[in-house]
């Protein structure tokens, strides 16, 4: 899976499957494009291997790790 050249996906790109914010962009072997949530990318990922010649993988997005908070100083 490779994002190389490929645009960072947007919240205006829905999944092909349920109309949720897309994370998962494969580009197939026989033209074009489908776009998946990262619940149903998962969900057919085996398959996409076989008919993508590029999966750009977005999902990692959704998990932002945030600066521990600093304790209350009082």
């Amino acid at each position: 899976m490779t994002t190389a050249l490929a645009p960072t996906l947007t919240a205006a790109d829905r999944c092909d499957r349920c109309g949720a914010q897309a994370y998962i962009r494969a580009r197939l072997t026989a033209g074009g494009e489908l776009l998946f949530c990262a619940h149903h990318g998962r969900e057919h990922l085996a398959k996409l291997k076989d008919i993508s010649i590029e999966i750009q993988d977005e999902s990692d997005r959704l998990v932002e790790t945030s600066p521990m908070a600093a304790p209350d100083e009082r």
